[in-house]
């Protein structure tokens, strides 16, 4: 099973740590300058980046689920 990706858009603060990182799988409303979730499941050779971007997200708005989000 792949890891899955979702976002608190209530969390989010806005610091686009997330998308200066990971253009592919994060984007920046225009409207709020919250996160927006480009996919769900990223490509296996991006989680281990998504990994370390959800661990860094100052709001903690990033979680990850399933068995491969918990692989080191």
């Amino acid at each position: 099973m792949r890891m899955e990706i979702r976002v608190d858009r209530d969390r989010c603060a806005g610091s686009s740590l997330c998308v200066s990182h990971l253009p592919d799988v994060f984007d920046q409303s225009d409207d709020d300058g919250k996160v927006l979730l480009r996919t769900p499941l990223p490509a296996a050779d991006a989680e281990q980046a998504v990994r370390g971007v959800a661990g860094r997200c100052p709001a903690g708005a990033i979680t990850l689920h399933g068995p491969a989000a918990r692989e080191v």
